[in-house]
Order: structure tokens, then C-alpha cells, then sequence
């Protein structure tokens, strides 16, 4: 059964199979019990009547005598078949004429021997019905003397359980057919909601993420059209910014290249003879082929980041050094764009197994962002502490601070801010997934007009 609507119809008519059997085996048991149980309570009246008249008025006389002279004491109480066993089993009498020559050695007739009320349902050879027998002790002065037995035919009894058990059949029969019928309208209320998820899931996978899917409950059918929605919406969001990413790379791309181009065009023909215009030439495209290399950096990590290929070279760190490092390499920035470079490193940091040139590339990153949206005369800090269990690095700029809806995506692939001095978008993600591989992390905070403030932590479980 490949169709989940099968297995759901036949896993449904299965158990309301096996419930009604039993509910019916269960109702027809009690009846037959009760058919039985009133039967068995009839003869018992009767019977208990027959053996105290005897024990009232005939016990002064042998059973054999009484069975002579007042036969019809002990039948005129019922209309079941009677006889009288004396106590060794022996057949004195049977009201239908029976000739019994074997002892009676049944049960019921044990425990009447015993002073008890024995009963005994069974097969007989002279009836094809089963009969129930009823056997009570017949008592003088106190002493079992003999026993007296009723017996009847169970038809009359059986036939009417028949007639009720048909009954029964024919309603648990009808309550299959409706639940049936019922079991293929749940069946359907579950499939249909699931084909429409698989419709709309199908749609997607050929790349149409506009289709939604359509939600009728608010149960687990209805959580994963959400989620299919929710991914296909992502996905289109991803795509948006993959789209503004290639066109703003491009963008980036071409504008140093046309520097390049263009420069290259003027000093090959040899037309400008001023060495102070060749140098100048030269140096932009000095300086736009640099820009192009970075760019080109930033891409292939960002391709072995996304493959998953990207491994760190961990060794022993001098905090203090790396900082150092950072300071050499930015201050020169620092007095270009005349900001104020502030530096504080706390001392004695620990040791700390990390890769130090991903380690650089991070706050190398950060602090061009921070000096890029920092104004001339501003400042620019980097503090480095321990803090608990980590060694904090904080970069915070006196820039113009990240919008409250950008603030969640600056880590994500391809977006770029609505800024003009915004880039490519994979310097941040590209930084996130270099502190995720080193088992830290990298925090933004900012506030439009106010700055921005980025915490880059390295845990010091990883310290000597």
C-alpha cells in the first residue's frame, strides 16, 4: 500500500474490526451468561423447593419407599426432567424413562453428595441440544441420603442468544459500513491538506518560490505549510540579495577596471610627457589593482567558507603581539582619514590556540567598517580584556550607526546596507563563520546616529 490514504483507511477499519469482535463477543457472551445465569436460577428455586418439601414431610421414609408411593412429589415443581440418585450414583428414577445402569459420577452430582448445589451444561445423547443440569442433595435428619436432579434442554435458551447474537452481527456490521465510510472522510481531511503541501513543494523545487502554500489547520500539517512558506520566502530573500550582490560586485568590479583601462590606454599611446601625470597614473592603477585583489580575496573566502573547505591553522598567540600587529597596520589608515586611533590591551592575556592570520583578517575587517562610517576628526576604539572565560576584542566607531531592521542582517551573506559606503556584503559573514570555526563569537550592537560597537570573543578553554 504506497498510498498513505490506504494504509490510514486500513489501519482505521482494523482497529473498528477488532474493537466491534470484541465488543460483540463481549455482548453475546453476557447474554448467553445471562440466558444461562436465569435458566440455572429457575431450576435452583425449583429444585431447593422439591428437596425441602422432602426433607419437611416424606424423610421418615427410605428414598426407594417415597420414590414408590410419592413419585409425583418430586417432578410436580417443574417441568424439567427429574431423577433421583441414591448415594452411590445408582439411577432410583428419571421422569422420562431413561434406564441408566452406569453410576453417576459427574461433577454436580459430587458436590450435591457434598451438601452443595452442583451444576453441570453438557451434551446428551437423547437430545441434540445441550442441557443444563441441576443437582441437589436430599437430606434425613441431616444426611445426604441422595440426590435430586433437574435437567433441561438449553434450546428455547440458545435459540433467543441466536436471535440476539443476529442482532448484534447485523448492528456491528452496520457500524463497519459507517465507520468505513467515516474512516475515508478522515482519511481525506488528513491526504488533502498533505497533497497540497506536496503540491506546493513540488511547484518549488522547479523554482517557483512565489507559490504558497495554502494552511487549514493549526496542527503539525499546518506548522510544516508554515515552515514551507517560511523557506520559500528565505529563499527569495536570498535570492534578492544574491542578485544585488553579483550587481554590486559587478559595479565594484568595473569601476577599478575602467581606472585601469583607461590609464593604461593614455600612458601606452605615449602622448603624456609630464612624469608627475605618468606617476599619477601609475599609482591609481597601482592602487585600484589592489582594491581589485582584496575583492578578489574576499570572494574565494567567502567560496571556501560556503564549501565548507576553509581550515584554521591553530597555534599559541600572543595577544599582545597580534594587537600590535593590528595597530601597525591601521594606523597609517588612522592618520589618512584623520581619525583618532585609540588603543587599550589589557596585559597578561593568556596564551590562546588560534589562527592568527584569520584572527587578524576579523579585526582587520571590523576596523575598516569602523573607519569607513566614522567621520573625519572622529575616534575609533579597540579594547581587548579578558572577560570570564574569554578573551574580548571591542571595536567601537562614532560612525552613523546600523537601522534597528538592518542590525539583524549585517552577518548575512550578500546583504548590503543601504549606506553608499556599504560594500559587497560577505566581509561580516565571511568574519562570522572565522569566529564560529574558532568556537566564539562576534556581537553587534549599534544604534542609528549613535555609533556602532562590535565584541569579537575567543573562549579561553582553548588557552594554555
Amino acid at each position: 500500500m504506497k498510498s498513505i490514504k490506504k494504509r490510514l483507511v486500513f489501519d482505521f477499519m482494523l482497529v473498528i474490526l477488532i474493537t466491534v469482535i470484541i465488543l460483540e463477543l463481549i455482548l453475546i457472551g453476557f447474554v448467553k451468561h445471562y440466558y444461562y445465569a436465569s435458566v440455572e436460577d429457575v431450576l435452583t428455586n425449583q429444585i431447593t423447593m422439591s428437596s425441602q418439601f422432602y426433607s419437611r414431610y416424606f424423610a421418615n421414609t427410605t428414598l426407594e419407599e417415597n420414590i414408590l408411593d410419592n413419585i409425583d412429589v418430586f417432578w410436580k415443581q417443574t417441568s424439567a426432567q427429574v431423577q433421583i440418585i441414591d448415594s452411590d450414583g445408582t439411577v432410583l428414577m428419571d421422569s422420562i424413562g431413561l434406564s441408566i445402569k452406569e453410576p453417576i459420577e459427574s461433577n454436580d452430582f459430587k458436590m450435591a453428595i457434598d451438601g452443595k448445589k452442583g451444576t453441570w451444561i453438557g451434551a446428551v445423547d437423547y437430545d441434540d441440544a445441550p442441557v443444563m443440569i441441576v443437582s441437589y442433595p436430599l437430606k434425613s435428619e441431616q444426611k445426604v441420603i441422595g440426590v435430586i436432579r433437574f435437567i433441561t434442554s438449553l434450546r428455547e435458551a440458545d435459540d433467543r442468544i441466536h436471535r440476539i447474537s443476529q442482532i448484534f452481527v447485523g448492528i456491528g456490521l452496520l457500524v463497519i459500513l459507517i465507520s468505513g465510510a467515516v474512516s475515508i472522510v478522515l482519511a481525506n481531511s488528513i491526504i488533502g491538506p498533505i497533497k497540497e503541501v506536496t503540491q506546493a513543494a513540488e511547484k518549488m523545487a522547479t523554482g517557483n518560490f512565489r507559490v504558497r502554500s495554502r494552511k487549514r489547520f493549526d496542527d503539525e500539517i499546518g506548522k510544516l505549510s508554515d515552515t514551507l512558506n517560511y523557506m520559500a520566502g528565505e529563499i527569495l530573500k536570498k535570492d534578492e540579495l544574491k542578485n544585488d550582490f553579483i550587481s554590486s560586485v559587478s559595479h565594484e568590479i568595473r569601476t577599478p577596471l575602467t581606472a585601469i583601462k583607461g590609464w593604461a590606454i593614455v600612458l601606452n599611446k605615449g602622448e603624456i610627457k609630464d612624469s608627475e601625470t605618468i606617476q599619477e597614473g601609475l599609482g591609481i592603477i597601482e592602487k585600484e589593482s589592489e582594491r581589485l585583489t582584496v575583492m578578489v580575496e574576499e570572494l574565494l573566502d567567502f567560496s571556501k567558507f560556503a564549501s565548507g573547505k576553509i581550515t584554521l591553522n591553530k597555534e599559541e598567540t600572543h595577544i599582545e603581539e597580534l594587537i600590535q600587529y593590528i595597530v601597525n597596520y591601521m594606523a597609517p589608515r588612522a592618520d589618512r582619514d584623520e581619525i583618532e586611533f585609540i588603543v587599550e590591551c589589557e596585559k597578561n592575556l593568556p596564551l590562546v590556540w588560534i589562527d592568527g592570520n584569520r584572527t587578524k583578517q576579523v579585526l582587520i575587517n571590523v576596523l575598516d567598517n569602523a573607519f569607513k562610517f566614522t567621520d573625519p576628526g572622529g575616534q575609533v576604539y579597540l579594547f581587548v580584556k579578558r572577560e570570564d572565560q574569554y578573551v574580548c576584542m571591542t571595536v567601537k566607531d562614532q560612525g552613523c550607526g546600523i537601522s534597528r531592521e538592518d542590525l539583524p542582517k549585517v552577518k548575512d551573506k550578500f546583504f548590503k546596507g543601504k549606506s553608499s559606503k556599504s560594500q559587497n556584503g560577505i566581509g561580516l559573514s565571511v568574519c562570522d563563520e572565522i569566529m564560529n570555526l574558532h568556537q566564539g563569537d562576534l556581537e553587534i550592537h549599534s544604534e542609528l546616529g549613535m555609533g556602532t560597537t562590535v565584541h569579537v570573543r575567543f573562549p579561553i578553554d582553548t588557552a594554555f
